[in-house]
């Protein structure tokens, strides 16, 4: 069983930065897929931030030029920089990572976010 710890969640003000982490228990050097998602109340969890090991790199256009998704392979550990946070930025955000041949999937327990002044 694998699993996945974030941390670095809190509250900011709009405008501000956080650096989200997932800690993975096993290699990120073999993940096929990893993902940041959130959850707001009432909302659906929706992707937001995504890498491929094809190097693929994907941001919703929500976050696109304010996020960044990055790995250490030498940690297992993969982050998630949010600049210019917003208020509607406040979700659960929860990490996520697949691996292929065979396949598993696997979900973090999140950290919540709280973007207000």
């Amino acid at each position: 069983q694998v699993q996945l710890v974030e941390s670095g969640g809190g509250l900011v003000q709009p405008g501000g930065s956080l650096r989200l982490s997932c800690a993975v228990s096993r290699s990120i050097f073999s993940i096929n897929v990893m993902g940041w998602y959130r959850q707001a109340p009432g909302n659906e969890r929706e992707l937001v931030a995504q890498f491929t090991r094809g190097g693929t790199t994907y941001y919703s256009d929500s976050v696109k030029g304010r996020f960044t998704i990055s790995g250490d392979n030498t940690k297992n550990t993969v982050y998630l920089q949010m600049d210019s946070l917003k208020p509607e930025d406040t979700a659960v955000y929860h990490c996520n990572a697949e691996w292929y041949n065979p396949y598993s999937n696997y979900w973090g327990q999140g950290t919540q976010v709280t973007v207000s002044s």
